[in-house]
């Protein structure tokens, strides 16, 4: 089992002037400390179970960019970006620029988009949810297009892409791994099973049961589910070790195989760093 540190917060000590620095330390400190992945969230507004709406929040992509600057292993990624907040060809290249300067770090998560509040408060567009879920599946395809040989047109309800182009390719070939994020039984763990090398589903008493669901999905598209990376994500509490080691033991055992942390405070690099022995524990399981 793999962990990685899902970075969900910026409101550290030292404020905003001190934020690149102290999150410079953060990922530094991670990455040293034997976390596989260091991820953020793709919100524009702090999201409610973690915060006020105006709490400090970074935009994803270019807080990416600035930690594939200061790291040199870890892989990086959003867990997860939203599906409508840019426009498809853009967000792959965006991506795909991620990977390139990175060397080849880079996983693409995303979604179908949940926060009507900071659309709303931002003007971003947010489609009723069976849109929504319509223009994830066009960008799954239209990602995959984009990282193949086919140059070409791609032509969708939603979405029309005169050349899909992408140049330069990314570093990882075929594409850099896909992740879709989310729990969804009918709509999301079909596009995991479809087109994803990985999945994001909320730990929970049902987690083990969505990870059935997910298998019989993949018995429909004629996909094999031990090709799937199953994650999920948890609050790592770096004062109890042991409890953090049980749930990520009974995570272990219902089949999932890697773990985001989210933390209290990011910039207690000591808790990070002890978070860390739990990385090397686990992933010899």
């Amino acid at each position: 089992m793999f962990l990685g540190l899902h970075i969900s917060a910026f409101n550290y000590d030292g404020g905003v002037d001190q934020l690149g620095l102290t999150l410079s330390g953060i990922a530094k400190t991670a990455e040293t400390a034997g976390f596989r992945d260091l991820t953020v969230m793709d919100h524009v507004f702090q999201i409610a179970m973690v915060g006020p709406h105006d709490d400090p929040m970074l935009e994803a992509y270019t807080a990416l960019g600035y930690l594939a600057g200061v790291t040199s292993t870890i892989r990086l990624g959003t867990v997860v970006t939203s599906a409508v907040y840019r426009p498809p060809g853009l967000l792959i290249k965006s991506v795909t620029t991620l990977d390139v300067l990175s060397g080849g770090r880079a996983f693409f998560g995303v979604g179908a988009a949940w926060n009507e509040q900071e659309s709303l408060g931002l003007g971003l567009p947010f489609p009723p949810t069976a849109e929504r879920f319509e223009r994830l599946e066009e960008l799954l395809q239209i990602a995959k297009q984009m990282w193949s040989e086919d140059g070409g047109p791609y032509s969708g309800v939603h979405s029309q892409l005169a050349a899909t182009v992408n140049s330069p390719q990314s570093i990882q070939r075929p594409h850099p791994p896909i992740m879709v994020g989310g729990s969804g039984e009918k709509k999301t763990l079909r596009l995991v099973a479809k087109y994803a090398d990985a999945c994001n589903i909320f730990a929970g008493p049902d987690a083990g049961r969505k990870l059935a669901v997910l298998r019989e999905h993949c018995e429909r598209e004629d996909r094999d589910y031990d090709h799937i990376e199953k994650t999920s994500m948890v609050r790592g509490d770096p004062s109890d070790l042991p409890a953090l080691l049980a749930q990520l033991r009974e995570l272990h055992e219902a089949g999932f195989e890697g773990v985001y942390l989210t933390m209290v405070k990011y910039d207690d690099l000591a808790g990070i760093q002890a978070l860390g022995t739990v990385a090397g524990q686990v992933a010899t399981w």
